[in-house]
C-alpha cells in the first residue's frame, strides 16, 4: 500500500459494524420506545431470532480491549448478574412471536468463560426451550485461553455450544505481555484435540498493530495459526481509541506499530492466507473455500449483526441481554446501562435498564442496507439491491449521499471498479472499504465532531 494512499484514506472513519455507530445513540431512548421496537420486530424481517448474551467480567484486563469489560467480581455479585440476565430474558420472551426461530446465540464480553460455566449452559437451556431453531443454528462463544483447562473446554462441549471464538490474539509471548494478555493454559493444540474430537467449529482471533508487533514476528503468528487449521481465523486491526480506554494510553508509550507497517501486516496476512488455501471475508475474516461464508460471498448473500458475519440466510435481528449490550433490531438498537449494581437493581424492579438507543427512519434504514451490503461483500450491484429491497435504483441513488465524482476519485486512485451496473471494490481498496462506504452515510453528509478510529 503506498505512502499516499495512506495519507489520502487513513483518516477517522465509521467501523460500519452496525449503522448507524454506537457513536450516534442517545439518551432519549428508553424502555418504553425498546418494548414497542420489541413488538414491530416480528412483523419486519429478518424474522430469525439472534440472541446476545454480555458477560463484562475479566480475571485480567487486556490493555488494548475496546470493549465493555470490568474486573471479576465476587462470587455473589456474578450469582447475582446471571440470575439477573435470565430475568431480563424472561422480561423480554413474551414479546417475542414463538413461531419465530433461533438462528444464533452469542456470548462475548468481557471474557464469558471466566465464571462457573454451569451457568452458561443454564442461559442456553432457557432461551432454547422457548423456541425452536433452524437446522445447524450457531451457538458461539468468545473464549480466553489463558484460564481454561481440559475440564472447562468440555464444560463448554456439555453446554451445547457448537463454536468456539478462541481468543489468542498473538503467540508472541512478549507482545501479549506487554498488552497484559494471559498466553493459553493448555497448548493450542491440545485445544484443537479436544473441541475437534466433539466437532466443534473453531475459530482463532488475533491483533495486529500492537507494540512490540512486526510484519515477520506477525506473519510467524499467522503461519503457526494455519498450521492448526482452523475453521476461520480473524484478524482484527487494532483499533486505538485511549478516550474510549485509558489503559490504551500505556500500549501508546510502549510505542506502537506505524500506519505503513499495521498496512503491511494486513497485506501479508491476506497474501499468506490466500496461499494457505483461505478465502478473505469481508475486512478481517478468512474462511475455508466451503464455508458457507464464502459461499454467500459469491452470491452476493453475505450479511453482518452485532454477533459477526453471516448469510442472509441465518442472520437475525439481536436481542441482546446484559449490561452495555446492545440490541439490533429492525427499526432501532438499544443498549442497556453500564453499571452493574444499577443493572441487577433495575432487573429485579422489573424493569430492563435501558441506558440509549436509536430509533432509524426511512432513509437511515435504507443507509444500512446499502452500506452493510457493500462492507460484507466488497461490492454493490445496483440491480441485486434495487430487488431485494423493492425501492428504483434512482431511488436509492437521490435518497443517500451518492456523489459520482467522489467515487470517480476513488476508481481513479485504484480503491474501486465502477461500471453502471456495479461499484466493486479492489483487492488494493479493501482495507479502505470504510471509505467507500461513507460516501453513501447521509450522517456524514455534513460532517460531525463524533470521534472515530482510522482504518490502519
Amino acid at each position: 500500500m503506498t505512502t499516499d494512499l495512506l495519507s489520502k484514506y487513513n483518516v477517522p472513519t465509521p467501523r460500519y459494524t452496525s449503522y448507524p455507530p454506537a457513536n450516534y445513540f442517545h439518551e432519549a431512548f428508553h424502555e418504553k420506545e425498546y418494548k414497542k421496537a420489541i413488538i414491530a420486530s416480528n412483523e419486519t424481517s429478518p424474522t430469525h431470532i439472534s440472541f446476545y448474551i454480555h458477560i463484562p467480567f475479566c480475571p485480567q484486563l487486556c490493555y488494548y480491549c475496546g470493549c465493555n469489560s470490568y474486573p471479576m467480581e465476587k462470587k455473589d455479585i456474578v450469582e447475582s448478574y446471571v440470575s439477573a440476565i435470565k430475568k431480563e430474558i424472561e422480561l423480554v420472551l413474551p414479546l417475542l412471536d414463538k413461531n419465530r426461530k433461533i438462528t444464533q446465540i452469542h456470548y462475548g464480553g468481557g471474557t464469558p468463560t471466566a465464571i462457573p460455566l454451569h451457568h452458561l449452559k443454564e442461559i442456553n437451556e432457557l432461551l432454547l426451550s422457548n423456541f425452536e431453531c433452524i437446522d445447524y443454528p450457531e451457538i458461539a462463544i468468545e473464549c480466553h485461553p489463558g484460564y481454561l483447562t481440559e475440564r472447562h473446554w468440555l464444560q463448554l462441549v456439555e453446554a451445547g455450544f457448537n463454536r468456539c471464538s478462541i481468543g489468542i490474539q498473538d503467540f508472541n509471548t512478549e507482545v501479549l505481555r506487554t498488552a497484559n494478555r494471559r498466553p493459553s493454559f493448555l497448548p493450542v493444540e491440545e485445544i484443537f484435540n479436544i473441541l475437534r474430537f466433539h466437532r466443534i467449529s473453531i475459530n482463532l482471533d488475533f491483533i495486529y498493530g500492537l507494540p512490540g508487533q512486526t510484519e515477520n514476528s506477525f506473519k510467524e503468528t499467522i503461519l503457526k495459526a494455519v498450521s492448526l487449521m482452523p475453521d476461520r481465523l480473524v484478524t482484527f486491526s487494532y483499533a486505538h481509541v485511549p478516550w474510549v480506554n485509558k489503559n490504551q494510553l500505556i500500549l501508546e508509550k510502549a510505542g506502537l506499530p506505524s500506519s505503513e507497517a499495521k498496512s503491511n501486516m494486513y497485506q501479508q496476512t491476506n497474501s499468506t492466507m490466500t496461499v494457505q488455501g483461505y478465502v478473505p471475508i469481508g475486512l478481517d475474516h478468512f474462511v475455508l473455500p466451503d464455508d458457507p461464508l464464502n459461499i454467500a460471498l459469491n452470491n452476493g448473500l453475505l450479511h453482518r449483526n452485532f454477533q459477526g458475519y453471516c448469510t442472509r440466510m441465518t442472520t437475525g435481528q439481536v436481542y441482546a441481554f446484559g449490561v452495555t449490550a446492545i440490541s439490533q433490531l429492525s427499526t432501532a438498537y438499544s443498549q442497556n446501562t453500564r453499571s452493574i449494581p444499577q443493572y441487577i437493581e433495575s432487573i429485579n424492579k422489573g424493569n430492563i435498564p435501558v441506558m440509549r438507543g436509536y430509533l432509524l427512519n426511512s432513509e437511515e434504514q435504507l443507509a444500512r442496507e446499502v452500506i452493510t451490503t457493500l462492507m460484507c461483500n466488497e461490492r454493490l450491484n445496483w440491480s441485486e439491491l434495487a430487488q431485494l429491497i423493492k425501492i428504483p435504483i434512482p431511488e436509492i441513488k437521490s435518497r443517500l449521499t451518492y456523489d459520482a465524482s467522489k467515487l470517480k476519485e476513488m476508481e481513479e486512485d485504484g480503491i474501486i471498479t465502477l461500471s453502471p451496473e456495479e461499484i466493486k471494490v479492489t483487492k488494493k481498496g479493501a482495507l479502505y472499504v470504510r471509505n467507500v462506504a461513507a460516501i453513501f452515510d447521509p450522517l456524514m453528509r455534513n460532517g460531525n465532531t463524533l470521534r472515530f478510529s482510522k482504518p490502519v
